[in-house]
């Protein structure tokens, strides 16, 4: 498979709800090479979350590594079952918006179900970071970037100072 490419915050297809994907298609000998590329993509950017859409191709697929101690995670059709009425400021960038990073409120525990990279179902609570991380790519998939939420967002020159601020 060829190296994935993160598409410009302009392109259209950023924008769109993807499709939910069937377990015929999940385990397919291509979609499992499109995973290990996603799940390289995502590490060789110091990443610790992915979605598809990132990257062209619109499927309700993720790749999530909240702590590089943690081993990488497939997410296919990940879908929040509950969620925590407390809610947190998570700051956020994105590979998708490049040199902007920005506050955003996310639900501090969620329930989550989704199917593993095998076409298996899973189910899990997650809080704090990893729950905002899945928030975020969950967003992407729904065609939600992070500054669609944000209340604040700053945008830095390639020497980290800063060059636009936004408050909404």
């Amino acid at each position: 498979m060829k190296t994935l490419e993160f598409l410009p915050t302009s392109a259209p297809s950023l924008r769109e709800r993807s499709r939910e994907l069937e377990v015929v298609e999940i385990t397919t000998p291509e979609f499992q090479a499109f995973l290990d590329a996603l799940i390289n993509k995502m590490q060789e950017s110091s990443g610790v979350g992915l979605a598809s859409p990132q990257v062209g191709r619109n499927v309700r697929a993720v790749a999530i590594q909240p702590y590089a101690k943690d081993k990488p995670e497939i997410l296919v059709n990940p879908e929040i079952v509950k969620k925590s009425e407390a809610l947190m400021e998570s700051e956020e960038g994105c590979f998708s918006v490049p040199g902007v990073f920005g506050l955003v409120k996310r639900h501090k525990k969620i329930s989550v179900r989704a199917l593993n990279r095998h076409g298996r179902r899973v189910e899990f609570d997650a809080k704090n970071f990893p729950a905002f991380v899945i928030q975020h790519e969950i967003d992407h998939l729904d065609g939600i970037l992070f500054i669609d939420k944000a209340d604040k967002t700053v945008e830095l020159d390639e020497r980290g100072n800063v060059k636009k601020e936004r408050v909404r």
